[in-house]
């Protein structure tokens, strides 16, 4: 899943993207409304959470930019709290809003809501349950290691997409990771052995990609 955070307190930034990556987002950032928007405009975006106060253009404008020729899920933030002001933001096109300041467990929970992530993820005979951190393979625990499952999660988000091995180093074993790139090759084959070899297709030279295929 693709996700454009927009805000221009950088602090605030990149700890809302520390709460997304952990979840297997990819995370844009924007820090006015004109970046927000050419990035909207260059890459596929799922759902985008904007500070309503924002440099060039507001929260208000990218929200209505954005409803104009897309489906995305737009989340609004703001500091302010009367009910004509939500009832603004919710009439500008965005689909949830939440007050400053707000404890960002709750925002995770919220853009799950928006983009039906629930707790448990069903493809086919599989159940993968985020909440006990859990693989089910026709009812069975397949019994994933907490780097498989993490693996597997960063997958889902991205489910239908090719992610390269270098976004999975970054994204599952992190940015200060400087091992070898073929371990990602390895914990994907002990993977596909638990879920299936036809689940993650390779596409030689790109990287991997969940698929919902039958055997």
């Amino acid at each position: 899943m693709n996700l454009l955070l927009a805000d221009d307190e950088t602090l605030m930034l990149q700890i809302l993207k520390a709460y997304f990556v952990k979840e297997g987002f990819n995370v844009l950032l924007a820090q006015d409304g004109e970046e927000a928007i050419d990035l909207f405009y260059n890459h596929k975006v799922d759902l985008a959470i904007l500070d309503w106060m924002m440099p060039n253009r507001s929260g208000i404008e990218v929200c209505q930019e954005m409803k104009k020729t897309s489906r995305t899920k737009v989340l609004l933030l703001t500091a302010k709290g009367g009910s004509d002001d939500e009832f603004l933001a919710l009439q500008s096109g965005a689909d949830d809003y939440l007050r400053k300041p707000f404890d960002p467990r709750i925002l995770l929970l919220r853009a799950k809501k928006l983009l039906n992530l629930t707790s448990k993820t069903i493809i086919g005979d599989l159940t993968v349950d985020m909440e006990a951190q859990k693989i089910y393979r026709a009812g069975k625990d397949v019994l994933a290691t907490n780097k498989e499952f993490e693996l597997m999660k960063y997958l889902i988000a991205n489910k239908g997409h090719i992610v390269t091995r270098k976004m999975l180093l970054d994204q599952v074993w992190g940015f200060d990771y400087f091992g070898e790139e073929r371990t990602v090759d390895t914990h994907i084959r002990r993977l596909r052995e638990k879920i299936g070899e036809h689940r993650i297709v390779t596409y030689r030279g790109m990287g991997y990609c969940l698929e919902d295929r039958h055997e």
